[in-house]
């Protein structure tokens, strides 16, 4: 008996010395750096305008198909990935507002998916939330009137408890809407050429050579990579050919929060951010950008020179937790610009941009608040049987979202843009959050007041979502719905079958 109480003795012992250990490694192990170690030996790829028809009602047409394939993104060209019309990423779509435009979109997985237009203004049914998933084989269509201002937006999978998974694979892309009532003609606009998209991915990689997808020990936001692709290339450079650049920047991660500076601390200008360009320019040399969020910026460029986006430590030194589990003392090089030797002059950046109507408080016929903590809203996890929110069309509503605790977490809404009134915490608003928002981060017990109105679309049976954008949180249950209905109308009962994809056209492909 003596002996096996040491022997268990002995294993508990060795038990405590490794897991005190392991404690201690996490504790100490050193933030990512990749400053001054990559090597920015590919050209950025761009990705390509999506070819789209007329059909004869006047409908601009676009076809998208999500696929598994193999793609080189810097590990043996042999790397497991999903894309749409290709193995990885997809193609930027583009419309004109007042355009109505209709997308087949195809699912050519094994498994349920979506499509949902992150930023897009348009009916709940064709909104491309968990309540319109796709099943694999099918083809779903569909299809709304462009009607916002100018912006960079962008389109991603948003199937239940699946979208995590789907989007580090690869399944996101860029859709830009034109409007020259809300643009700046003086504005590069070359697609590709002075006018980039930057779409911002960090990935991890097995010894094979194929994306991890666990989590870092002591993180419980998802999926933090040690390596970044820009538009899927890895170590990319951008040659520059204009002495000013646009660059459309989206950060595509899942769970990661950027803070984009340039390596020799150059001013570059913001004009725009979710929803458009900002009333007029800042100069700033900080841009700090969590999961969801875009912002447009200029960068001035000298002939012949050599400078490096990258992104510096995301969290304040008085964050430990942050820092220490969640990547908020990681810094990365992110794209290199290189200039050629004789650049084309543009012209100068106008003082005003455009006009941005604010939103009046005074005229809110509703406020609430909704605080995140764990993976609950508000004390609660989502439900697709339960409205969180019933809205009035075409009233504005205050809304105060706030991090009830120590994990970081993000705001995002379908279907309207919203204005930043306020910091819970009293703190001055940067510039970055000065124009129309879509997705805010929302740090450590802070948080914000928005304001927003629900215009020209109600449905008394179909939700548009509010969630965490941090998508393993989403995936959790971090997620709320919201009904708007017309004046006087209340929400209407929701079958099992709002889940089969109900709302555009929906139908089955058959081979052959």
């Amino acid at each position: 008996m003596r002996k096996w109480f040491f022997r268990g003795l002995t294993a508990v012992l060795v038990l405590c010395v490794l897991g005190a250990g392991v404690v201690a490694w996490v504790l100490t192990r050193p933030p990512i750096d990749t400053v001054g170690r990559v090597a920015f030996d590919r050209a950025l790829a761009v990705p390509p305008l999506a070819r789209s028809e007329v059909d004869a009602a006047g409908r601009r047409v676009f076809e998208l198909r999500a696929q598994s394939g193999r793609s080189d993104l810097g590990h043996g060209g042999q790397t497991a990935t999903w894309g749409y019309n290709g193995t990885h990423l997809g193609p930027t779509l583009r419309a004109r507002r007042g355009e109505q435009v209709r997308v087949n979109i195809t699912n050519g997985l094994g498994e349920d998916t979506t499509v949902h237009w992150h930023g897009m203004h348009l009916p709940a049914r064709m909104d491309g939330g968990p309540h319109q998933p796709i099943r694999p084989g099918s083809t779903f269509s569909p299809e709304w009137r462009i009607d916002q201002p100018a912006s960079t937006l962008w389109y991603h999978p948003h199937p239940h408890e699946r979208t995590e998974k789907q989007v580090y694979r690869g399944l996101a892309g860029l859709f830009l809407v034109d409007d020259p009532a809300t643009d700046v003609a003086a504005l590069p606009h070359e697609y590709g050429v002075d006018d980039v998209p930057v779409v911002v991915q960090d990935k991890a990689f097995t010894d094979d050579g194929q994306l991890a997808e666990a989590s870092p020990l002591g993180s419980d936001i998802g999926i933090l990579g040690d390596s970044l692709l820009v538009n899927g290339t890895p170590k990319p450079y951008l040659p520059v050919t204009t002495d000013l650049v646009r660059l459309r920047v989206l950060n595509a991660s899942t769970a990661r929060s950027y803070n984009f500076a340039f390596s020799d601390g150059r001013p570059f200008t913001l004009i725009g951010t979710d929803g458009g360009l900002l009333d007029r320019p800042h100069q700033v040399d900080r841009l700090p950008l969590s999961p969801a969020e875009r912002a447009e910026v200029l960068v001035a460029m000298r002939p012949g020179e050599q400078v490096v986006l990258r992104s510096v430590p995301p969290a304040p030194e008085g964050d430990f937790g942050v820092r220490r589990f969640q990547g908020g003392r990681d810094k990365f090089d992110v794209l290199q610009l290189r200039a050629a030797a004789s650049l084309k002059p543009g012209p100068a950046v106008p003082a005003k941009l455009v006009d941005t109507p604010r939103l009046d408080p005074a005229e809110a016929a509703q406020t609430r608040t909704m605080t995140f903590t764990g993976r609950q809203i508000n004390d609660r996890l989502m439900e697709h049987g339960r409205n969180d929110a019933v809205v009035t069309k075409g009233t504005t509503e205050v809304w105060t979202v706030r991090n009830g605790h120590g994990t970081p977490h993000s705001f995002h809404i379908h279907d309207v843009q919203f204005q930043v009134l306020s910091r819970t915490d009293g703190g001055p608003l940067p510039p970055h959050l000065s124009g129309w928002k879509d997705t805010i981060r929302l740090p450590p017990q802070q948080g914000y007041t928005v304001i927003m109105r629900f215009a020209d679309y109600a449905d008394p049976e179909t939700p548009y979502m509010f969630h965490c954008h941090l998508l393993r949180h989403e995936d959790q249950g971090m997620m709320g719905q919201f009904i708007v209905v017309e004046p006087g109308d209340g929400p209407k009962s929701r079958a099992p079958a709002d889940r089969t994809g109900a709302g555009g056209s929906h139908h089955q492909d058959h081979p052959g």
